[in-house]
């Protein structure tokens, strides 16, 4: 049962205001465009229908389900607070809060420094809309409207127009005021003017044009066992859970990840601080609240697939397990992720994950679930984890060796024969699972690649260099640096001069004819010149020649630095290659 209530919109203001309106914490943030707000105030100013709003009503002096949040005044996040009993009684909007939150910014508050600034010039009467613009000031918005005869704008900040009005100042005395202001003459103006500030007036501190409907919620007796109370508060705050779910069918949907991380928060309001540290520690991996929500998943046994299955309204019982596991394994996750990190630096991974944040994280999921399962619940402190990383840690290694195999043999990215994020994980995760507490299980987790069947090559040799992630191929080559951002791939022998003997295209362009070199030495110095001529003649100083061939594995024998034997080049080029590469897995 709902109880419904029209208001003014200069009502839900002041309630705002005065927090008697507030956001339950299973509420994401503030997520609509400037766009989508202007659409919502030309919307109420038309007199256009936008919808109800959904609420609970807290009394005094009970107990909330959740904890709340403050509406932003300036669209910065806001943190949640958790009273253990209600201080006045206030409404919790499950539904609707991007618009109550767009009325909010634009009448008395900012988005992003932005005020949100009415052409009062608008002028509906001949087929235009309320235009409205975010600025931090007018001089800053265009002051021509080209569909317009004469291309006049005039604009005005909405909060100077709220506030005159909300002292009691009569819409034509404020609209008098501004033409004044602005020295207005002309007539047709001046009624514009006259007019735009009346259906402000109107929609705003006028019209009850607002629908809140409250959800009815029976606590229970307050002389009830506590017991009593706690099954009563667990039930009102899955029901809750359960509409906030259903309601994400209409308005700005919510993702299945957005959903799950609303259900943590109404479980437990510590999750939302929780999520945004977590995230916030570890973005520089490229870990964000999706990829976060997933890991949870899968360190729970419950890989992306039966993601909808949690995001189902009948599916209470799988949402309580996970949200319990989240919130009782919370420190010993943060823990892994920073074990894992420790793990990513002693193996010279950190650098391939920070560098981009597009990524694949399949791979940072299951070693993490490795950590996890078989060292953090083991009791194992940080401390103790990856201290020796050299051969006599045979699990780091295992867990290095099954990365570079993996991510050299593009098993995480589309088109190596299965869906990565689908069929990758659910098969990955069997495995895993399998063998939870106990040495990472590399052998086993090849021979998932091998048997499904994909793309998969064990080794690197001189026939198959070109089947390979070639960033990462050059990731290795060069030691681990994330040099491959910033320099150039370089032909060592230039495709120009090789085209020209008829050598084909896909020979030109083998990954044992590139290095990377700094772009103004590529496209100066060295462009489409013979390599030997280029390097003889002071395209790398003589004192560091021994030490250039080193780094890029450059054959020594001169005679192989012509076009003319290019093909030999590259046989011998390959060995150096492979062997290089070889020497990681």
């Amino acid at each position: 049962m709902a109880n419904w209530e029209t208001f003014r919109v200069r009502d839900i203001i002041e309630e705002i205001k005065n927090e008697s309106i507030v956001l339950p914490v299973i509420q994401r943030r503030l997520v609509w465009s400037e766009a989508k707000m202007k659409l919502l105030f030309d919307s109420l100013l038309k007199g256009n229908s936008f919808g109800s709003i959904i609420c609970i009503k807290e009394e005094i002096g009970t107990e909330p389900l959740f904890a709340s949040r403050y509406f932003t005044r300036d669209g910065n996040n806001v943190g949640s607070i958790e009273h253990p009993v209600i201080v006045k009684t206030q409404r919790f909007i499950i539904d609707g809060q991007q618009r109550l939150q767009s009325f909010y910014l634009g009448l008395v508050g900012t988005y992003k420094g932005k005020h949100l600034f009415f052409d009062l010039y608008s002028d509906l009467d001949n087929g235009g809309d309320y235009n409205f613009e975010f600025a931090v000031k007018r001089e800053d918005i265009p002051q021509v409207n080209s569909e317009r005869s004469d291309g006049a704008c005039l604009w005005h900040p909405i909060y100077d127009i709220f506030e005159r009005l909300s002292r009691g100042t009569k819409d034509r005395d404020v609209a008098r005021d501004i033409i004044e202001q602005y020295k207005v003459k002309d007539t047709g103006k001046v009624k514009c003017i006259e007019t735009n500030i009346q259906d402000f007036s109107y929609a705003i501190f006028l019209n009850k044009n607002i629908g809140i409907s409250e959800v009815s919620i029976d606590k229970g007796s307050r002389d009830a066992e506590k017991e009593t109370l706690e099954m009563k508060k667990r039930e009102n705050r899955q029901r809750i859970v359960d509409l906030f779910i259903r309601l994400n069918d209409g308005g700005t949907k919510l993702s299945a990840y957005d959903l799950i991380a609303s259900m943590l928060k109404g479980f437990d309001a510590k999750m939302e601080e929780y999520l945004e540290t977590v995230v916030s520690e570890n973005s520089d991996i490229g870990i964000n609240q999706d990829k976060l929500i997933k890991l949870l998943l899968i360190l729970n046994d419950k890989p992306s697939k039966e993601l909808s299955d949690l995001t189902d309204e009948k599916a209470e019982r799988e949402r309580d397990e996970f949200a319990e596991f989240a919130t009782s394994n919370g420190e010993q996750i943060k823990t892994t992720l920073v074990a894992l990190k420790k793990f990513l630096n002693a193996k010279k991974f950190y650098d391939w994950f920070a560098v981009s944040q597009t990524r694949s994280a399949i791979p940072l999921y299951f070693l993490a679930y490795h950590i996890f399962h078989s060292k953090i619940k083991k009791g194992m402190s940080v401390d103790s984890i990856f201290n020796h990383t050299d051969t006599t840690d045979i699990d780091a290694n295992n867990m290095a060796i099954w990365l570079r195999k993996s991510v050299l043999n593009k098993v995480f990215t589309r088109g190596c024969g299965w869906i990565p994020d689908k069929s990758g994980i659910n098969k990955i995760h069997a495995v895993m699972k399998d063998n939870k507490g106990v040495d990472f299980p590399s052998d086993a987790l090849l021979n998932v690649y091998i048997n499904h069947p994909l793309r998969f090559q064990p080794n690197v040799t001189t026939d198959n260099l070109d089947s390979f992630d070639e960033e990462f191929f050059f990731y290795l080559l060069y030691d681990s640096k994330p040099s491959i951002r910033r320099n150039d791939i370089d032909h060592i022998h230039p495709s120009s001069l090789l085209s020209a003997k008829g050598i084909y295209q896909h020979k030109i362009d083998s990954i044992a004819n590139f290095q990377l070199l700094d772009f103004r030495t590529n496209r100066g110095s060295k462009r489409a010149k013979e390599f030997k001529e280029w390097i003889e003649n002071g395209g790398v100083s003589p004192e560091i020649i021994e030490e250039y061939l080193n780094i890029h594995l450059i054959p020594k024998d001169r005679r192989l630095w012509l076009t003319s034997a290019f093909d030999e080049f590259l046989k011998e080029r390959s060995k150096l290659l492979a062997e290089k590469i070889n020497s990681f897995l």
